[in-house]
């Protein structure tokens, strides 16, 4: 398998990027609902949001990555039996994905730096906190954390069922083609 994508084919790196974005996201909400549920006593109640805010801090590094990757390599063409509509949908949920993943990253940075304390990422090196007391800062930035997340999980659940529709329904190469497989 090739680095880079070609006219019929995501190269690896695409590939890799794609399936470490989707289960990372996954991975962060179960952690991000779970801790929420944690008492002050519980010993994960300091560890939980340290691997939360660490990973999705590395999130966002990745999904920069991920963005940059696909600016500088050509898409795949779309197959022959895609239909005009299903094209626009894939890229309107596509582009609600990457600009909703980055809402979430920016409201958790809010969340985490509201009294002023900068992010410790893995204990490597520490994000300051520049942003700082605005009115109710936590509070709407959790807001908007947790709906944006909950919209991110129903869009990529919208993504998978039209992958998986492609695969079984109208049996193309769509779903082979992003977990790296020949064409049939």
């Amino acid at each position: 398998m090739q680095l880079k994508n070609t006219q019929n084919s995501y190269g690896s790196v695409a590939i890799l990027l794609h399936w470490v974005v989707a289960l990372t996201v996954i991975g962060l909400a179960i952690l991000g609902l779970w801790m929420t549920d944690l008492s002050y006593y519980s010993p994960y109640y300091r560890s939980a949001p340290f691997w939360h805010k660490s990973i999705g801090i590395t999130l966002a590094a990745v999904m920069l990555l991920r963005l940059v990757w696909r600016w500088s390599n050509p898409r795949p063409a779309h197959l022959p039996n895609h239909k005009r509509w299903e094209i626009s949908m894939a890229g309107v949920v596509h582009g609600l994905l990457y600009l909703m993943l980055f809402v979430i990253v920016i409201s958790g940075y809010l969340i985490s730096t509201a009294k002023g304390q900068g992010i410790s990422v893995f204990g490597w090196f520490d994000i300051p906190a520049s942003i700082t007391g605005l009115t109710n800062q936590a509070d709407r930035a959790g807001a908007v954390h947790y709906w944006v997340a909950i919209g991110v999980l129903g869009l990529a659940a919208l993504h998978a069922l039209g992958a998986l529709k492609h695969h079984f329904l109208d049996r193309d190469d769509t779903l082979r083609r992003m977990l790296g497989m020949r064409a049939r």
